[in-house]
């Protein structure tokens, strides 16, 4: 455990009315613990949990590699200003860790490939082989399995985009691997009914107003999954 909770300033908001502060989650949340090694964030796109993990992610000191920004039609000034309400409590004080995403996963592995030009020692700390050479997949694997055998913090956003039912079981065991081994603390948002099934995490969901701890079974993804599973004709329309 490295951080054992995360508290919102909301009276230093900057405004309500914009984006991410115009959230009704957002104004609502007061405090989030971490008790577990690993922690899930869950809730339907736009209940926001990827925003709020992007933003301990910056108010941690965590580098969040992305290609350079575009020009947009409209710039909301308060866009990346969550991370500056945010209260961090750290146990032993900060570790180095990272951010990852599909969306950001890409723009680093073209980073590492430069670096290797010069150092090619670069590629050894990732299997030894392009990331960009191997299936997404298997680039995604080939990453994890080399970065989280490191002492830190480690964010991810949706993992499962790229990775088949048996790669995520794959990632599911590492998680538990280096999370037992007392080094690696893990903060996940996900869909994922396979990754959530982690025995003795913590699963926050950002579909209740303020956030709510929930057991597994009583997750949306659980229940839709299993029942689907149980029988797929009630959810299929017929002709």
């Amino acid at each position: 455990m490295h951080i054992t909770s995360i508290q919102l300033q909301r009276d230093q908001f900057p405004t309500t009315k914009h984006y991410p502060f115009s959230l009704p989650l957002i104004q609502q949340m007061d405090k989030i613990v971490f008790s577990k090694p690993i922690t899930f964030f869950i809730g339907e796109n736009g209940s926001g949990k990827s925003t709020l993990l992007q933003a301990i992610t910056q108010r941690c000191g965590v580098h969040i590699w992305q290609d350079t920004e575009r020009p947009k039609y409209t710039v909301n000034p308060f866009e990346n200003e969550l991370r500056n309400t945010i209260n961090v409590t750290w146990r032993n004080g900060k570790v180095h860790g990272s951010f990852f995403s599909s969306q950001h996963f890409r723009f680093f592995s073209q980073i590492l490939d430069e670096w290797a030009i010069d150092d090619d020692r670069n590629l050894q700390r990732f299997g030894g082989t392009s990331l960009m050479a191997q299936s997404h997949g298997q680039s995604l694997m080939a990453y994890f399995q080399s970065r989280y055998k490191i002492k830190g913090l480690y964010f991810l956003d949706e993992p499962e985009t790229a990775l088949s039912p048996r790669s995520q079981i794959q990632l599911l065991n590492l998680l538990i691997e280096m999370s037992k081994q007392g080094h690696a603390q893990f903060i996940v948002a996900t869909h994922s009914p396979i990754l959530l099934a982690c025995p003795d995490a913590d699963i926050y969901s950002f579909d209740h107003i303020p956030v709510q701890k929930i057991k597994y079974e009583d997750t949306e993804y659980y229940k839709l999954y299993h029942a689907f599973l149980t029988d797929r004709n009630q959810f299929l329309e017929t002709i």
